[in-house]
């Protein structure tokens, strides 16, 4: 399967079958992610059953093998801040402040409204 094909969650799970079941697990959550919100690395751990692994959940994004179809930029730590490196952490800003999530201060603004 290419990524181009790649539609529903089902695809996203064929395509990453070489990955754990935590990796997949953590892919097709962030899939999910509608554009205009965010999550946050510990909401994520939450919804796949390891509330305490959201340091795993952003090494898993970290190797994403399907930006942006899993939007891993809608992925940010819970004070609204972006991890990682400088240069990427700024892509991603820019990505979401284009997909209309509010920025301020260099962190999204997080509220109920945004939040997925």
């Amino acid at each position: 399967m290419k990524k181009a094909e790649i539609k529903s969650e089902k695809d996203v799970i064929d395509f990453l079958r070489d990955k754990t079941e935590f990796e997949k697990a953590v892919l097709t959550a962030t899939f999910n992610i509608p554009k205009g919100k965010v999550s946050t690395y510990k909401r994520i751990a939450q919804k796949v059953g390891r509330p305490r692994a959201y340091r795993a959940v952003a090494n898993a994004l970290h190797k994403n093998p399907l930006a942006p179809i899993v939007p891993c930029h809608r992925v940010v730590r819970s004070d609204g801040g972006f991890g990682g490196e400088k240069r990427g952490a700024e892509s991603r800003r820019n990505r979401l402040a284009e997909e209309g999530v509010p920025i301020e201060d260099g962190r999204v603004r997080m509220s109920e409204k945004i939040l997925f």
